[in-house]
């Protein structure tokens, strides 16, 4: 007996690439990588938190925001504004990744590899879990697919800005050349009118 079925995707997690080369100055690759960093668990951290609100920057954050309203707009294709919060250069040394984490307080992350990445490229990885398994059913290797997949491995490229759901899990693989790793970070949050004057939900952020 031969069991008939039909497989469809119920929902489906976006991943947003943009390239703002054009936006970044030789002049500003030299004020990111001159940035004091001190360490963050296994790599480096900008001790600036809000790098894009440096005059320096003004550029960058302009293609960046431009990014963002790209996104709200054709992909969200919400109302709302998004808005960049908080904004950190990461160095990562040789041998050395970034650990599996989430985005608080945040609505869209993004990463902006603004100079020449080593070779070979360290992938970001994105799981589809969001906290804990119980029970952890991996699927065969060889058959995964966009149904059973438990993580999607995105290759950066140079002048590449990269959105993603602040609540995806993430890390970044190894660095296995011989060269730093330079990257920036982001979070975003939203602003304007939510929910329904007429059905009590409304708040105005």
């Amino acid at each position: 007996m031969v069991i008939k079925y039909d497989v469809k995707p119920l929902f489906a997690e976006p991943i947003f690439r943009c390239d703002i080369s054009s936006a970044i100055s030789t002049e500003q690759v030299n004020f990111i990588q001159k940035q004091p960093m001190v360490s963050n668990q296994a790599n480096l951290i900008s001790e600036n938190l809000y790098l894009f609100e440096e005059p320096e920057m003004a550029s960058i954050k302009a293609a960046v925001q431009e990014a963002l309203d790209t996104y709200a707009k054709e992909v969200l294709c919400i109302p709302q504004q998004l808005y960049i919060t908080q904004s950190w250069s990461l160095i990562n040394n040789p041998t050395i990744g970034m650990h599996g984490h989430s985005h608080s307080n945040s609505v869209v992350s993004g990463s902006l590899y603004y100079c020449e990445l080593p070779e070979p490229n360290a992938n970001m990885v994105f799981s589809r879990h969001r906290g804990y398994q119980q029970l952890e059913l991996s699927p065969d290797h060889q058959k995964r697919n966009i149904y059973n997949t438990t993580a999607n491995a995105v290759e950066p490229k140079q002048g590449e800005v990269i959105l993603f759901s602040s609540s995806l899990q993430h890390l970044v693989e190894k660095n296995n050349s011989a060269k730093l790793r330079y990257s920036i970070a982001f979070n975003s949050f939203i602003k304007g009118k939510l929910g329904s004057f007429h059905d009590v939900s409304e708040l105005i952020i």
